[in-house]
């Protein structure tokens, strides 16, 4: 099994994790226990803090300069555009506190703690031991570690989490090395959970639905056995072979009340609250308008929603010439002239401001969409044709939104690849990060060019990765030099990952 190593960062546990340490005799450590207070948090607390700490990172967050999604992915794949502080990450140049505050914050806060789940419960002679537990702690730690790397690259994978000793000169995995890590603990989680097995406590995810999580992992496995299928195509096959032919062993997301989302709590007596509500409707922030791209594709060019998807994910216009309808903002330009978007252009839909809107980690659209795809490439072979899952996918992103899709509307989607990346752009709003991966490694949708206007910096370019925060020089230049070199480039914006196209 691939155990994974924490970085500088991963020297803070959840707060409490081991509130007493060993006294200098056995008789004062027996005075002096309080039988009352327990000497670790349970798993069950661990876990729903280490999910929702992760995915508020993954979905929006609601302090400045830790948007990764927001005032990343969400604007490099033009869902939003900026406007006001467009330097923050609109025009391709995202602060430095970005990459800082979530590597450490993915770190500690998540990754170190599903470690601390996994742990915990795989004791056998300790309180806490549940099979059950232990697999979704390894899941959910998996699917984590893949999304850091999707935006560092090369991360500290192998070596174990080591808890408050930690280690300040983790050695560095290639994503090669993380995706074929990540993808056996997949398969092992899958095998190990059982629906006749100790039941779960703290599950926020799925309620305890021993079931929903094999799916969730079997589902979460051939997304990356797609993702690295023009790398090696032969251990993706291998990997959709042994899923689709079993599906009672390996069971996948059937329909959308499987896929995989977190539904956030009311605001009142809780800070577990979408971060969306938080900042755009508490906040009152109004930095994010619509961008004009996802406008150009859902529109008649008129301001009229064509695809009924645009008004589950916009507001129409409040102002201008445009007030009513669905008027979109232009990725990139300076503040002066961004500022003048912020009534005139659609603002993100009500639907995803909400206090408890979900926030998505993997849909049932998603896993069509990845069928489709890997069915044009010929990763998979055995199912239905890619025009039939492509046609499946788009019907599911519709119906995710309880919405009637539009009659004609897949009568000249053919089973291309660009036909079947720009509809799963389309379809997975609200997923920056994920869109901004699969744009990353498949070039789709086709962007289009700057506006004169255009301030970008990164010549120009989307960025491809994340810069490795500082820290890491400071503490572990040579690994992180090394982890660099995996990459196959400079620590920068413009170095190509893994399975980057």
């Amino acid at each position: 099994m691939f155990i994974a190593k924490i970085s500088k960062g991963a020297l803070l546990i959840l707060a409490g994790v081991l509130l007493i340490t060993s006294s200098c005799t056995k008789d004062f450590e027996a005075t002096n226990t309080n039988p009352n207070e327990p000497t670790i948090v349970p798993p069950d607390v661990i876990f729903p803090f280490a999910m929702r700490m992760s995915i508020d990172r993954l979905h929006g967050h609601r302090t400045r300069l830790q948007r990764v999604n927001l005032d990343g992915g969400m604007l490099w794949v033009q869902y939003l555009a900026r406007n006001q502080y467009t330097n923050e990450g609109d025009t391709y140049d995202p602060d430095a506190s970005m990459r800082n505050n979530n590597w450490e914050g993915f770190y500690v806060d998540g990754l170190n703690n599903f470690q601390k789940v996994i742990e915990l419960a795989s004791d056998v002679e300790g309180p806490y031991y549940n099979t059950n537990m232990a697999a979704i702690g390894l899941i959910s730690r998996e699917f984590l570690y893949t999304m850091v790397s999707d935006i560092w690259g090369a991360i500290p994978y192998i070596e174990g989490l080591q808890g408050p000793a930690g280690n300040l000169t983790p050695v560095y995995s290639s994503q090669e090395e993380i995706y074929a890590g990540a993808m056996a603990n997949l398969k092992m989680a899958s095998e190990m959970l059982d629906e006749s097995g100790p039941s779960l406590k703290g599950d926020i995810l799925f309620g305890g639905d021993i079931l929903r999580w094999k799916k969730f992992a079997n589902s979460l496995r051939l997304k990356l056995a797609n993702r690295q299928a023009d790398m090696n195509m032969a251990m993706s096959s291998q990997v959709f072979s042994e899923i689709l032919s079993s599906p009672a062993t390996y069971p996948i997301f059937e329909s959308n009340e499987d896929y995989a989302e977190l539904i956030h709590e009311s605001r009142l007596g809780s800070n577990n609250n979408n971060a969306w509500h938080e900042v755009m409707v508490q906040g009152a922030r109004e930095d994010w308008s619509i961008s004009q791209t996802l406008i150009d594709h859902m529109t008649d060019g008129n301001g009229v929603a064509t695809d009924p998807r645009l008004t589950v994910y916009a507001e129409p216009a409040l102002a201008g010439d445009m007030a009513g309808l669905y008027a979109g903002a232009i990725n990139g330009l300076p503040e002066a002239l961004a500022s003048v978007y912020i009534n005139t252009a659609s603002r993100p839909g009500s639907y995803f401001t909400a206090e408890k809107a979900p926030a998505n980690l993997m849909t049932y659209s998603e896993m069509l969409f990845v069928l489709a795809e890997a069915t044009f490439n010929g990763t998979y072979t055995a199912g239905l044709s890619a025009k039939e899952y492509l046609d499946m996918a788009i019907m599911a992103s519709f119906e995710q939104y309880d919405l009637e899709m539009p009659v004609g509307y897949l009568d000249d989607k053919t089973a291309d690849l660009e036909t079947i990346m720009t509809e799963k752009w389309k379809a997975l709003f609200s997923q920056g990060i994920e869109a901004w991966t699969e744009y990353r490694r498949t070039g789709y949708p086709v962007l289009p060019g700057a506006s004169p206007d255009a301030i970008f910096a990164n010549s120009g370019q989307v960025p491809t990765r994340l810069r490795y925060p500082e820290s890491e020089y400071s503490l572990n230049r040579a690994n992180v030099e090394s982890g660099a070199s995996m990459n196959g480039g400079s620590d920068d914006k413009l170095t190509k990952l893994w399975w980057a196209n």
